[in-house]
């Protein structure tokens, strides 16, 4: 039955075999079977329904909410002579009318519409005289009301193939879907267990990593250096940084564009062709950009801030590496960024049971942040898929830190939340371990529990830090939504009994923080900086902090790219003052040898 498909994937697209998870999609299809298939981004779902529509009489529907999809998508059939058209917003009304009239006369073997077209009176009006054996559904997730895109629009398309005198076959297709969302999809669309085909959330080629408290600047901007031929995007959370982010590194001299919703249509659009052009390597952009972007040579996604849930992130992160070479997926992680997504799930027009769910989502994010488990084992598991197998090659997987026993911490942090009666969240624990003297922990009298300043020498961000781990690994659950109490587990009870063992990886110090830094050099700095701030007429400080001078004593940069490695050397003071710095330590290394 295959033998006829196989032909055709060799002859238009020159692949001698189909890839893992195509070949019972297809099958089901050609038997004339409604089919949801799940397969990670790259996989290769479009062929899925692209190769039975032309084993198949008539127009193949694809209801697509991408524009950019569907015309990366008829470029690529008509190329390989495929006659296929697309009808969406960003044609005139002649351009949809001579395509309408096209359509009714069988003109095309696929025909790409957006979920809002089926409404209208002159699409159901071409549907009488089209024979449709086949519709594909796109981001099949954006049906489900549970999904992280749900679209109301979607709803419309399981009325709209009722109108059928002839009921075509239906395919959906899907990257990113909790079994929550793959049962709703399979509900909406009356589909048997039998034809739903998950094909694994795994994406081999990709190695994922969380850099938490880095200078995500500086992080970026080093990335880039050391990558110079790579092509990537950066993902942002709100439209300023986007801004902020993209006039930063133009002025590095690095070739970027930017991209949301703020630009108007005809900038969008410009900066997405330079993009796939490759005339700019690295595209800074909210989630507005990359769905149904089909680059397929994108070599990392930098993630500026955490997103809302992993179903965006895995999505977002999955646009690299779609050719299925090594490509990296990096997030820098700042505990900022909870609070900003809290206030953006505030803001959504959401029903008290939908903002319920984000939340709940928010929290899984927040864990994968914090997990000492394999990354890439956290979120198959995310979506359902019963794995144990570890990547060997995420943050996680590749630190070669200790692990070490956090048992007698651990401890104390389930007794004081116990103490504090499990009504409050993880900033209010770590104040009572820390020891504040916060008015709201003078007034509900916690200073006086048997917790109170117990972790007294350590930041109340690393305090924080191992409250979430804890609930990353399942001894705390937050419980609630914008402003969750931490509560205890059955674990956590095993461990206050000494049933259980509580392990950690020790937290990664730079050198920075614990070297001693070259002390006569450290000095001399010190000396230069005086005899400058003496003819700037500035104090010493307003030059460099001692801070930035200790690093320099350690660092000893002598070129650009390093010195602005160095904490408090902005852009502004290394065109100001770094000049001499910079000749003074490479005089001073060249002496010492």
């Amino acid at each position: 039955m295959l033998q006829g498909a196989v032909r055709l994937l060799q002859r238009f697209y020159g692949y001698p075999s189909f890839r893992k998870g195509q070949e019972p999609i297809i099958e089901n299809l050609i038997r004339k079977q409604d089919t949801l298939g799940v397969l990670p981004t790259g996989g290769g779902k479009s062929i899925c329904y692209q190769i039975p529509a032309l084993l198949s009489e008539g127009t193949t529907l694809v209801i697509s909410p991408l524009i950019s999809l569907m015309k990366d998508q008829v470029d690529a059939l008509e190329s390989m002579g495929i006659p296929s058209a697309y009808i969406n917003s960003s044609l005139s009304s002649a351009e949809t009318n001579d395509r309408l009239r096209k359509a009714a006369n069988g003109a095309y073997k696929l025909l790409y519409i957006a979920p809002e077209r089926l409404d209208t009176g002159s699409f159901s009006y071409l549907m009488e005289s089209m024979y449709v054996p086949l519709i594909a559904i796109d981001e099949a997730h954006c049906i489900s009301q549970w999904g992280h895109d749900f679209r109301p629009s979607y709803l419309n398309i399981v009325s709209f193939i009722r109108k059928f005198e002839e009921r075509p076959v239906v395919a959906a297709f899907t990257a990113t879907a909790t079994p929550e969302v793959i049962q709703d999809i399979a509900e909406a669309l009356s589909l048997k267990d039998h034809n739903v085909f998950v094909n694994g959330f795994s994406r081999e080629n990709l190695s994922f990593s969380v850099i938490k408290g880095a200078d995500r600047r500086d992080f970026i901007t080093r990335y880039l250096s050391e990558h110079p031929e790579a092509s990537g995007i950066i993902y942002a959370a709100t439209r300023k940084e986007v801004d902020d982010l993209h006039t930063f590194l133009n002025r590095k001299g690095i070739s970027a564009g930017k991209y949301h919703a703020g630009l108007d249509e005809s900038e969008r659009c410009a900066m997405q062709e330079r993009f796939l052009f490759d005339d700019i390597r690295v595209m800074v952009a909210t989630n507005a950009f990359g769905m149904g972007i089909d680059k397929s040579n994108v070599r990392f996604v930098i993630h500026h801030n955490m997103p809302k849930n992993m179903e965006a992130y895995y999505q977002e992160a999955g646009r690299a590496g779609r050719d299925g070479e090594e490509s990296e997926c990096i997030l820098l992680y700042s505990s900022q960024d909870t609070q900003l997504q809290k206030f953006l799930i505030e803001q959504g027009e959401l029903s008290d049971e939908r903002k319920a769910m984000e939340y709940k989502k928010l929290k899984s994010m927040v864990d994968y942040c914090h997990t000492g488990r394999c990354l890439q084992n956290y979120i198959v598991r995310y979506f359902g898929e019963e794995n144990d197998d570890t990547c060997s090659k995420c943050s996680n997987c590749t630190d070669e830190t200790k692990m070490t026993d956090m048992t007698e911490e651990a401890q104390k942090i389930f007794s004081c939340i116990r103490r504090m009666r499990e009504r409050f969240g993880v900033s209010l624990v770590a104040k009572v371990l820390k020891g504040s003297r916060d008015k709201r922990i003078l007034e509900l009298r916690f200073d006086e529990l048997p917790t109170y300043g117990l972790f007294s020498r350590l930041p109340e961000k690393e305090i924080s830090a191992m409250i979430n781990y804890l609930a990353a690994e399942g001894y705390l659950i937050m419980d609630g939504g914008q402003y969750p109490v931490v509560k205890l587990t059955q674990r956590a009870a095993e461990v206050l009994a000494g049933r259980e063992q509580v392990s950690r990886r020790a937290v990664k110090v730079t050198s920075a923080q614990h070297a001693e830094p070259n002390r006569e050099l450290f000095e001399e700095l010190r000396r230069l900086r005086k005899e400058m701030s003496e003819k700037a007429k500035v104090p010493p400080f307003i030059i460099f902090q001692d801070t930035a001078l200790r690093e320099m004593a350690e660092q000893m940069p002598t070129d650009e790219q390093s010195m602005m490695r160095i904490k408090g050397v902005g852009e502004a003071k290394f065109n100001k003052y770094g000049i001499p710095f910079m000749e003074f330590i490479a005089s001073y290394a060249l002496a010492s040898k």
